[in-house]
């Protein structure tokens, strides 16, 4: 591996609904799995759904960004422009609700960058969002 990559493990309560939304929607090829838990491979890092039996607290809360109550906590990937606008019409397609519809935010600001925001069927809040300047992503 040229870069360092990130390992995630997320809670779910039905590994047959996280691999339609993980695999299907979502397009990512799957790894190793059991009966309670499956890798996939998010965008060269390690994403692990874990089968978690019983009730889950809801989301901590929301923080505002540029107007919006933002779920924290989330996660997500950083995508270029034209694979951002792919994936939000696929999401679209499968008929997924946003938590924040696909935007543009900080219009003409160092930061400016596409975002969207949904949740997994097991209510995780992933981001999704892309800078036409990559170079920018930590600019102030």
């Amino acid at each position: 591996m040229t870069r360092p990559a990130f390992h995630l493990a997320v809670p779910v309560d039905d590994l047959v609904r996280a691999r339609a939304f993980y695999g299907g929607v979502l397009g990512l090829p799957e790894g190793r799995s059991t009966d309670g838990w499956v890798d996939w491979d998010f965008h060269g890092h390690q994403l692990v759904t874990h089968l978690v039996a019983g009730p889950r607290p809801d989301a901590a809360g929301h923080g505002t960004v540029d107007g919006h109550a933002v779920p924290v906590p989330h996660f997500g990937l950083v995508l270029d422009v034209d694979a951002f606008h792919a994936l939000a019409g696929r999401l679209a397609d499968a008929g997924t609700g946003f938590v924040i519809e696909p935007t543009l935010r900080f219009a003409g600001q160092p930061g400016e960058q596409w975002t969207m925001f949904l949740l997994d069927p097991a209510g995780n809040a992933l981001e999704f969002k892309a800078f036409r300047d990559e170079t920018r992503l930590f600019a102030r």
